[in-house]
């Protein structure tokens, strides 16, 4: 019988710090929970300095991946690199051999994860990343196992921290874009390179992971319609605050008879709605299951703590399964091959903010330019002048992002027309 399991720690940036203090700070409650003790072996680290501050015991430190895969006493590989390359080829030669993983890297899970699952199935191992979506928030594992009865209909999520924190900030404070995300960036919310989170990039990743377990069907990247926050006002915060809604970046995943709907995008939704009050940088994810009905999870979707105390989760799990001999892993869950939704084919009403010539006959050429399309006016709203321009505030009913897009086109060739500023989709159940 075993008397201790072995981890090989892959990386000690912020998050593998955490790791450290979490595993090495309970380690007493972790063997109680496990049965034997939990002990960091061996930590992969290339840079001496991230090692100074933090107490890593007697856990040998090396710069070579070699000394944790050649080890025969390693039993579990947790990567905590980040980033594709090498952290997928150090997951795939852990895996191959024999090796237990846990990860929290999601751009290798939505990138890689098929081969990965295959790998892992094919040398009898687990592969587990809790900590790759929604940071300290239990989500994977509720979808692969407590929800696992359910057919799961929609998958609805604020998992981007940064964003939420800078659409928060300019809700509650009317700031602009620029203005918020220099503060984001100056408390360390948001990197100095911000692309992936305003832009949309790093929702998507983790909602094509979250549409792959929910739906049973394998969503990459690819297949993810991106739309970031960049473009919008504290204008439209306002309108939206107005007409009684709040503005989020959403993380969509839809299962209906057209296939997998999965986007990211900003959307204005009800104050009513559980995710319109998740606000600053926590994270939420709201699931409906034809069983279960209605859940949300809520938390810290990021952080050093938060998100080691995934990880560590995920440790503990599989420290039972090698102390017990038992194979209880769900692995890959995608055995169904459905259909992609198209985008222009996706439907939800959109607001809609004009600038046009303030002079007689205007409502009637864009009610016409919407009508030609098929396209339902739920309300129109002129509150202002804007450079003696009309500023027109439209709310469609649902209608399908084709017909919006061609009525957009038809409107943007009228020469009253003098600017489009803002076309956002809303997502709410009660607009038909």
């Amino acid at each position: 019988m075993k008397q201790v399991i072995n981890i090989g720690l892959l990386g000690m940036g912020t998050v593998g710090g955490g790791v450290v203090q979490v595993i090495t700070g309970n380690a007493a409650n972790i063997q109680l929970k496990v049965g034997i003790p939990v002990k960091i072996k061996t930590i992969l680290e290339r840079n001496p300095e991230r090692i100074k501050s933090i107490n890593t015991g007697d856990a040998i430190i090396t710069s070579d991946i070699q000394d944790i895969l050649n080890d025969s006493d390693i039993d579990i590989v947790v990567e905590l690199i980040g980033g594709e390359k090498p952290a997928v080829d150090f997951i795939l030669q852990a895996l191959k051999a024999g090796k237990h993983v846990v990860t929290a890297n999601k751009d290798v899970i939505a990138k890689y994860g098929r081969e990965l699952f295959e790998a892992a199935e094919a040398n009898g191992v687990d592969l587990m990343f809790e900590a790759s979506v929604g940071g300290g928030i239990p989500i994977i594992r509720p979808l692969k196992q407590c929800l696992a009865a359910n057919r799961i209909t929609q998958v609805l999520g604020i998992v981007n921290g940064t964003t939420n924190y800078m659409l928060t900030k300019m809700t509650a404070e009317h700031m602009n874009f620029d203005d918020v995300l220099a503060e984001a960036q100056a408390k360390g919310y948001a990197e100095a390179n911000p692309a992936a989170d305003v832009g949309g990039l790093d929702a998507a990743r983790k909602i094509a992971i979250l549409a792959s377990i929910a739906f049973n069907s394998r969503v990459t990247l690819d297949d993810v319609y991106v739309e970031g926050i960049t473009h919008i006002s504290p204008e439209d915060i306002e309108y939206a605050r107005e007409l009684g809604y709040t503005v989020k970046l959403l993380a969509i995943a839809k299962d209906s008879d057209m296939g997998i709907d999965v986007r990211v995008h900003p959307a204005f939704i009800p104050h009513t709605h559980p995710l319109a009050s998740v606000s600053d940088v926590f994270n939420a994810i709201f699931v409906k299951g034809d069983a279960v009905g209605d859940t949300m999870f809520y938390g810290r979707g990021a952080g050093a703590l938060p998100t080691a105390s995934a990880v560590a989760g995920d440790v503990i799990d599989i420290s039972r399964n090698i102390l017990l001999n038992v194979n209880s892993r769900v692995l890959c869950t995608c055995y169904e091959e459905k259909p992609l939704c198209p985008v222009g084919k996706t439907e939800s009403p959109y607001y809609i903010r004009l600038l046009v010539e303030d002079k007689p006959g205007v409502f009637a050429a864009i009610a016409g330019a919407f009508g030609s399309q098929q396209v339902s006016l739920r309300s129109v709203i002129q509150k202002r002048k804007v450079d003696n321009n009309a500023e027109i505030v439209l709310i469609t009913y649902r209608v399908s992002d084709d017909k919006i897009r061609m009525a957009m086109n038809t409107l943007e060739g009228m020469p009253f027309v003098t600017k489009v500023r803002s076309i956002i989709r809303v997502e709410a159940d009660d607009i038909a």
